[in-house]
């Protein structure tokens, strides 16, 4: 167990938790942003991040700090801490986004972290090689096997309370993700940042983004603080934390910023083509879009930093909200109708509902069926999974109706799409409290034949009918020839 990761509650994969900083003397409450603070240009202040947005950790680059003369004297004589005005945690990266955009860099893992030691840093990171997507699988190999050796020197390292990151790298590979996250997992390193998957965030990829996280959250252990490294669009928080990310880093605020962009829940706007503001933000209240397009460059360029600043932090408040509420999906499926590539990344994340539902709680508020995807959530394969250990003996009516009369059945169950069959005693158990349309979707069907198809093959001694309101024949398809099923008016019930 790792004892300065602590979680405090859960839905689905997503989790609240308390990050321990030992170095600096504080606990950062997970999911966090890390805003990130260029030490050459700083559009907003570390204090005001502090003060005003209530940041309890950032991300400088210590490369960065190290090969500018006057920052590395600075850094060296009063420390990170004094030099920056931040009292939380800071986390420095190593000068691997420097390698992988120009190639090269002059710095080894046990130079830098050394560095990183002296100038007061509280999560430092060795030198990993952040391999891009789509390259050939021996280039994929062989850079994750550059970057398990620097987890390696990492590890030998003297750091002291200092935490460690230990990069996740692979690629596209999904089992060289798997195996990166089992050997980071393996190390005593501390925090381990899934890398260079900013290319598929920047190209709209966020179904590749998802899968690359789940494969390596499957190597790495529950109690492993995973940090989405470069993700920082308020957009996609959600549907990170519900695979898992507990961290994320943002300079997004102030890149947008500076190129006139806006960001908001459900994707990015111009400043130039808008001419009201869906935020009550702090900014937004006080400007029309028409007056912050006449202010001074500078300033502008601040105040939309502010402003992309506290949607973000807003989204992350929204997003712990939701897991104490038990409502994270909701959440998700909201979001993932903000773009269609967002439910690209929604559809991808249910194709992991397997492992979801490992981690996700037995109970918790309502599940609210809000469209087809809703169909393949992890609560529906948790339920599908455990109908074989329910009895079910003698001949067995399955119905969307009541309670069948006389005594031609020796149990009726009931039948709630998307979940199928259950025992009556269950209905007022989660999920099978859920909230669904009256109008329900061939999706919704189609999973409720597959859970009679599941309870059919796990009692094949029992006689089974189904009681259907006129289920679509793609649904009736999916439901097996031993099963007698009729329409709903032709049992005789109590109802």
């Amino acid at each position: 167990m790792r004892d300065h990761f602590e979680i405090r509650d859960g839905d689905v994969a997503g989790r609240i938790g308390e990050l321990t900083v030992p170095r600096a003397g504080v606990t950062v409450e997970t999911p966090a942003l890390l805003p990130v603070v260029n030490p050459n240009i700083v559009t907003v202040s570390p204090a005001r991040l502090e003060s005003e947005f209530d940041a309890e950790i950032l991300i400088t680059n210590s490369y960065i700090i190290k090969t500018n003369d006057h920052l590395r004297e600075e850094a060296l004589e009063v420390g990170l801490h004094e030099m920056l005005d931040f009292d939380g945690a800071i986390m420095t990266d190593s000068g691997s986004f420097q390698l992988a955009e120009y190639g090269d860099i002059d710095v080894t893992t046990n130079q830098i972290l050394q560095f990183q030691r002296d100038i007061g840093t509280d999560i430092a990171t060795p030198v990993d090689i952040p391999t891009p997507p789509d390259v050939s699988r021996e280039r994929a190999e062989r850079e994750l096997e550059v970057t398990e050796q620097a987890l390696r020197d990492a590890e030998d390292a003297e750091t002291g309370e200092m935490l460690v990151n230990a990069p996740v790298q692979g690629s596209t590979y999904p089992d060289l993700r798997e195996r990166a996250g089992r050997t980071a997992d393996a190390t005593d390193l501390d925090v381990f940042p899934v890398g260079a998957v900013v290319p598929l965030m920047n190209a709209y990829r966020y179904d590749d983004m998802v899968d690359a996280v789940a494969a390596a959250k499957r190597g790495l252990g529950a109690d492993a603080p995973v940090h989405l490294f470069g993700a920082g669009h308020p957009m996609m928080f959600a549907l990170a934390v519900a695979l898992g990310c507990d961290l994320f880093d943002s300079a997004a605020y102030a890149l947008y910023a500076r190129d006139g962009r806006y960001l908001t829940v459900h994707g990015t706007e111009h400043l130039d083509e808008l001419d009201y503001f869906p935020c009550s933000c702090a900014v937004c209240s006080e400007y029309s879009p028409k007056e912050l397009r006449e202010t001074e460059g500078e300033e502008r360029e601040q105040l939309l930093a502010e402003h992309n600043l506290h949607v973000s932090f807003a989204e992350i408040r929204r997003v712990k909200q939701a897991i104490r509420a038990g409502e994270l999906l909701e959440l998700v499926e909201e979001r993932a109708r903000s773009h269609p590539a967002m439910l690209d990344g929604y559809r991808a994340l249910l194709d992991h509902a397997e492992q979801l539902e490992r981690e996700d709680p037995a109970s918790k508020g309502s599940f609210f069926y809000l469209s087809s995807e809703s169909a393949r959530r992890p609560e529906v394969v948790r339920h599908h999974e455990r109908l074989e250990r329910l009895e079910a003996e003698g001949r067995v009516l399955l119905t969307e109706g009541g309670k069948a009369s006389g005594d031609r059945f020796d149990a009726s169950w009931r039948v709630v799409p998307p979940f199928g069959p259950f025992p009556r005693a269950l209905s007022e158990t989660y999920p099978l409290t859920a909230e669904v349309p009256e109008r329900t979707d061939r999706a919704a069907y189609e999973m409720a034949a597959e859970g009679v198809a599941r309870l059919v093959e796990s009692h094949p001694e029992t006689e089974f009918v189904l009681a259907h309101d006129g289920w679509p024949e793609t649904a009736l398809a999916r439901v097996p020839d031993s099963v007698t099923a009729e329409p709903l008016g032709r049992v005789p019930s109590d109802d």
